[in-house]
């Protein structure tokens, strides 16, 4: 290998968050970064829509992303600025639900309970009993089990307004088909993760100034490549390296979404593209609707979900820094929906939203449709027992995204912390490889002089 691993050329294939992350974190290790993006936006499948003011689907963090929040902060981005920071709160627009106080999470949870006046007493205990069981367990389970098998001892109510729509949103899997072990894993990180660490953070600024863009900024800056619209055609070994559409890289980064990935892996890896290519992917749809002089009680609702009902949460886009009036409806596992017609969507939504919020004044004949955004492979489905593909390839070959092997489903912290590793771990790689070089051609030399 020719360049030693601080001055090593890496291509970075896919511009995302998982892409994104990867290059600044090969950056800031003193490597020349080349980043390949299909698209002319950056962000992949958490970006804006290009000229229509929206965002290709409504997103939300925790306080215990603490990749995304390091990430932004290191391109420049004050997320006090940017995110709207809640306790967490889980509340219908009847007024059901619970919502935690500032503090320790845990207690703030179990406090929570307590008052939640949508549950009977013996209700709230079995609840509080079979989430110390949780921790007693450290928060593992059978990777066979399924959040609906995990949670069958609670009450209906409990699961119906809690689990179900926390399973839904973290994972977009419904609870009976959700991996148990994947949510535990989520609901450690919330409740013991410090405080603030269940807090919801919400976007008041298009996810384009959340990172691609600040992000692409700042990589341009400490000299990096970058080059939008550029669709990568092949993937080959050169010697030590590799080859990218011809032009020679000491390592590669594959973070393009798992179709792509497997186009490019294929003839390199066809074991890893089998793994990649047998994921299920789950939809999520995001209708827009103007509803002019309407506000909701907090910035975000849970809505009960039914077979005419399609919504599980809706966003007042007034209270985040947007237009009054403007409410962003999400679906998620919306499968079903997607078959049924993004006319039809918009349609059912209206009217859901009709019945759940008449009574506070809710503008039926004034409301409409403003768009229906459909990410028809939002995510891989996070069933129980899934195998994912590995990050390391092969020598100086890795993959980042939030569907490469790791704990978290598909969330944007998830593609952060992979996109991280995948640099971190390409980095190890190339030192190895020059130390190896350097220890042979020293054995060697030693031979020679011998």
């Amino acid at each position: 290998m020719s360049a030693g691993p601080a001055s090593a050329r890496l291509a970075v294939v896919g511009g995302g968050w998982a892409g994104l992350s990867a290059a600044v974190e090969a950056t800031r290790a003193g490597h020349r970064v080349s980043v390949f993006e299909m698209a002319r936006q950056w962000g992949g499948r958490a970006r804006s829509q290009d000229g229509r003011g929206l965002d290709n689907g409504q997103h939300i963090l925790l306080g215990a992303c603490s990749a995304v929040l390091a990430l932004m902060q290191q391109v420049g981005v004050d997320p006090r600025q940017v995110l709207l920071r809640r306790p967490l709160a889980l509340r219908w627009a009847d007024g059901r639900g619970l919502e935690l106080a500032p503090g320790p999470p845990a207690w703030a949870f179990a406090r929570a309970v307590l008052r939640c006046g949508a549950w009977t007493v013996a209700e709230r205990l079995r609840l509080l009993a079979r989430g110390a069981a949780w921790l007693a367990s450290g928060w593992r389970c059978a990777p066979t089990l399924s959040v609906d098998a995990l949670c069958a001892s609670l009450p209906a109510s409990v699961r119906q307004l809690l689990i179900d729509p926390l399973c839904v949103a973290a994972l977009n899997t419904p609870a009976r088909e959700a991996s148990a072990a994947v949510f535990l894993r989520l609901l450690q990180d919330g409740l013991l993760g410090g405080p603030g660490a269940s807090d919801l953070l919400l976007p008041r600024r298009p996810l384009h100034e959340l990172l691609p863009g600040p992000a692409t900024h700042w990589l341009a800056a400490h000299g990096a490549t970058l080059q939008p619209g550029r669709r990568v055609l092949r993937l080959q070994g050169a010697g030590a390296g590799w080859e990218v559409d011809g032009e020679h890289f000491d390592g590669v980064i594959v973070a393009t979404s798992a179709a792509q990935a497997v186009r490019l892996l294929r003839p390199l890896a066809p074991d890893w593209a089998s793994t990649a290519e047998a994921l299920r992917h789950e939809p999520i749809v995001t209708v827009y609707v103007r509803a002019e002089g309407m506000r909701l009680p907090l910035p975000m609702l849970a809505l009960p979900e039914g077979e005419d009902a399609p919504a599980q949460f809706v966003f007042d886009h007034g209270q985040l820094g947007g237009p009054p009036g403007r409410l962003a409806f999400v679906i998620s596992g919306a499968a079903p929906w997607v078959e049924r017609g993004l006319q039809a969507t918009g349609e059912a939504v209206l009217a859901q939203a009709t019945r759940e919020f008449r009574s506070r004044g809710w503008p039926a004949a004034a409301a409409t449709v403003q768009a229906v955004i459909a990410e028809r492979r939002a995510t891989f489905r996070s069933t129980p027992g899934l195998r994912r593909p590995p990050m390391c390839i092969a020598p100086g070959l890795v993959a980042a995204g939030d569907y490469v092997e790791g704990p978290y489903p598909a969330t944007l912290e998830g593609a952060v912390r992979s996109g991280a590793a995948a640099a971190t771990a390409v980095t190890a790689m190339l030192a190895l490889a020059n130390r190896t070089s350097t220890m042979q051609n020293s054995v060697s030399s030693s031979r020679r002089a011998a």
